[in-house]
């Protein structure tokens, strides 16, 4: 057996995954079949991304959703094939119990159809959890190596039981082998499947630093004229999917607390999270602040946004899988203020590279970017340590590296 070891599929692992040496077999490496479930550009997709284009071996990506995503990949030559049906698409982690049997003959044909495309490969690579119950299932139609990169916090805070009994049954008798995006999705799963977090490899997840240190204070200016603000007005940025969990709530309640700073919100509502976005707009007109709450959509160049802003916040209210945002907003030059818990404390050090304050703290939130506004010296200090960390710990460069020897060390 390779050295990076399968889970195991006993009560309890304790054997180690450590990063795998190069198989023996084709000098390319096996060729390797990508599932995600999602066609637009989240954190899972941007992460598997560069994955994708950068691996020296023959692969394709099979999406159960189409959008921008789609469109980047075949713009950087990636074959992609999309099986969609609607209802499954429309079942997430609060509406499973209802939905799932609805769904269940569009359920059947896209495990037959990842089966079916998986035959042609030698590992299914399962980038998404939706993706993982539905490659699992079908795995005695195509009965390939699985691999599953693990992006989710598997405690009861986060799913329900049915989800975690279903993560837990594919994880213990279909997943061969499994890396996690930091050590707190880790440490979740192993509490799930009783296995020892140690035995589950960690690969945090990389930016490339160069894309930011191109842009300009002309392109910066450009942003702030697109949100009609002056160049030395305060704005802080919240970048990502909007929804609940995410926090933008919280991010609104502590602008309010703070006269004359303007907060941009870049990203959409997906997965049905509209009337959310919604209550934001409502809750900013709610308390008189509406002209300095700015809505900007999903955008695809985020070092320009991320360098048009003075911070970078996040402000999700449950742990963080890992938070993508934040080593961007680090690679961006910008002092980052972050929700203390799950992946966010393995990247971040308060007052060493950052600032942590509690999920959920508004007051907290506020009275950290106005400590920052405060004391340029320290913000700056933060933005730089920040920035030699991420050009250190999270490069494109060693997620990549990583990564191939991961699946180049597979046996198949």
């Amino acid at each position: 057996m390779s050295s990076v070891n399968k889970v195991s599929i006993e009560a309890t692992c304790t054997t180690p995954f450590p990063v795998a040496p190069l198989a023996a077999g084709s000098a390319e490496g096996p060729s390797v079949l990508f599932v995600d479930q999602s066609g637009q550009l989240g954190g899972a997709e941007l992460s598997l991304l560069p994955l994708v284009t950068m691996l020296a071996t023959r692969r394709e990506v099979l999406l159960l959703t189409d959008g921008p995503f789609r469109q980047r990949l075949e713009s950087m030559d990636v074959t992609v094939h999309l099986t969609i049906d609607d209802r499954v698409a429309r079942i997430n982690k609060d509406a499973v119990h209802l939905s799932w049997l609805f769904a269940l003959p569009g359920i059947v044909r896209q495990i037959q159809a990842i089966a079916r495309h998986a035959r042609r490969f030698d590992i299914l690579f399962l980038n998404t959890q939706k993706a993982l119950v539905l490659g699992a299932l079908g795995k005695p139609l195509h009965r390939r190596k699985i691999v599953w990169h693990l992006r989710d916090i598997m405690s009861p805070d986060h799913f329900g039981p049915l989800q975690r009994l279903v993560v837990k049954w594919a994880t213990r008798y279909a997943v061969d082998y499994i890396v996690a995006n930091s050590h707190a999705t880790a440490a979740a799963l192993a509490d799930l499947i009783k296995c020892d977090p140690s035995a589950v490899p960690v690969v945090y997840n990389g930016v490339d630093a160069g894309e930011f240190d191109q842009v300009d204070d002309q392109r910066t200016k450009e942003v702030r004229r697109l949100l009609n603000l002056a160049d030395d007005t305060r704005l802080v940025g919240l970048f990502g999917r909007i929804a609940p969990w995410k926090g933008q709530h919280v991010a609104i309640d502590a602008l309010a607390q703070i006269p004359g700073l303007h907060l941009v919100l870049v990203g959409s509502a997906l997965f049905g999270e509209q009337a959310y976005e919604k209550s934001l707009r409502e809750q900013a007109v709610r308390l008189g602040i509406e002209d300095r709450v700015h809505f900007a959509g999903f955008q695809d160049d985020m070092p320009q946004w991320m360098r048009a802003v003075d911070m970078v916040l996040h402000t999700s209210t449950v742990a963080e899988p890992f938070g993508r945002v934040i080593i961007e907003g680090m690679a961006a030059g910008r002092p980052v203020i972050a929700a203390a818990a799950g992946g966010v404390v393995e990247i971040l050090q308060h007052h060493e590279n950052g600032w942590l304050v509690s999920p959920g703290d508004a007051t907290a939130l506020a009275e950290a970017i106005e400590a920052l506004y405060a004391d340029p010296g320290l913000a700056q200090r933060l933005a730089a340590k920040g920035l030699i960390n991420v050009k250190r710990d999270f490069s494109l460069n060693a997620y990549i590296a990583q990564m191939n020897k991961v699946i180049r060390g597979i046996e198949y």
